[in-house]
């Protein structure tokens, strides 16, 4: 063993005990960011990078494992990607799907898509229900696979959903305006029944929310990675628990 993976072993160790004692978020929001620059930076094509940071979402599953995280909301892809160019876009898709379908064959979590997937191939779509199907009796940590997400979005399709069910019931806007309140919303976002996100972790070194959960995100810690995703380490996860635990929640108070 290299002597690097001496000093990272016992760094790692060493972040871990000093999370005993502290507050673990029940909710880990993470947008995995970073992985076309990572891939520029080595001279290599968007699809690779894509492939990279795939390929670290069973790790970042299994830390969220051991700390006892019980739900993890994964950004894979927002409605503002559906633009990018088809030669971009489909090998992403197919990226994504066998992602979800890869979690989903682990039998080690519940899949659960979130987004607006009437503006998915109908392919995509389904392969993505099918993950959450096939591991809805699952015991382990839900995760929301978000792809074609928007925060805005899905504020909207909430909303849409709240008229729909009230217009089934007959009730007017004029009574629906009387007594809807924040709660009637949440009951209708993808996330519904869930609880918010304590902490919303985004890597590459941008510190914005993008509209990230930005309904669900009103009391969230958050914490900005340097790092691009395909990068990102259990070193980096651990510190962000570590900032998490250092933080003071008044949640407004």
């Amino acid at each position: 063993m290299a002597l690097s993976d001496v000093l990272y072993a016992a760094y790692a160790r060493r972040l871990t005990k000093e999370l005993a004692n502290r507050e673990v978020p029940r909710h880990v929001g993470v947008m995995l960011d970073g992985n076309r620059r990572w891939a520029r930076a080595r001279g290599a094509g968007a699809s690779e990078g894509h492939q990279a940071g795939a390929d670290n979402i069973a790790n970042l599953l299994s830390w969220c494992d051991e700390v006892g995280v019980e739900v993890v909301t994964l950004w894979l892809l927002s409605t503002d990607n559906l633009n990018r160019p088809e030669v971009e876009l489909r090998p992403l898709l197919g990226i994504i799907e066998k992602a979800v379908e890869t979690l989903a064959d682990a039998h080690r979590w519940r899949i659960h898509p979130v987004g607006a997937l009437d503006l998915l191939p109908a392919q995509t779509a389904a392969r993505l229900k099918a993950a959450e199907d096939r591991t809805r009796d699952v015991e382990g940590m839900l995760v929301n696979v978000a792809v074609g997400y928007g925060g805005r979005r899905e504020i909207a399709d909430a909303v849409r959903s709240l008229l729909q069910e009230h217009a089934t019931r007959g009730t007017s806007i004029e009574e629906l305006a009387e007594v809807i309140d924040v709660e009637h919303i949440a009951e209708h976002l993808y996330t519904k029944g869930q609880p918010d996100p304590d902490l919303v972790i985004r890597t590459s070194g941008e510190q914005r929310l993008g509209g990230f959960l930005l309904w669900q995100s009103a009391h969230s810690e958050f914490y900005f990675c340097e790092a691009y995703w395909p990068d990102f380490r259990k070193v980096d996860f651990l510190r962000a628990l570590r900032a998490f635990g250092e933080r003071e929640r008044r949640f407004g108070s």
